[in-house]
């Protein structure tokens, strides 16, 4: 059995910050991610996204390249920053975190 064919494929996306939203109108992807502009990315042809609660994106597609390829698109806007995790992740993705400044040492 084709896994592609039957279920078809999933990536799941995060965006984790404040203010950070994402919507879908028509065949756009809208997200404000902390810029000055909306982020408009069109959708291609045999991936669907689905938005659930502004801040969860699920792409799904019956071609395992195409989902991966648009999810890491939409993930390059603002990747994960290790200091205070904002960004667009992948759900099952471990962000790992650094310590920020430390104060002066005697």
């Amino acid at each position: 059995m084709m896994v592609g064919v039957s279920k078809g494929f999933e990536k799941k996306l995060q965006l984790v910050g404040v203010g950070y939203r994402a919507a879908v109108e028509k065949s756009e992807l809208v997200m404000n991610l902390g810029f000055s502009h909306q982020v408009r990315m069109q959708i291609p042809a045999g991936i669907t996204v689905k938005v659930e609660e502004n801040t969860r994106l699920t792409v799904f597609g019956r071609d395992k390249c195409a989902v991966g390829d648009f999810a890491a698109s939409i993930r390059s806007w603002r990747p994960p920053e290790p200091y205070k995790g904002k960004g667009i992740k992948y759900a099952n993705e471990v962000i790992r975190r650094k310590e920020g400044k430390v104060g002066k040492k005697k």
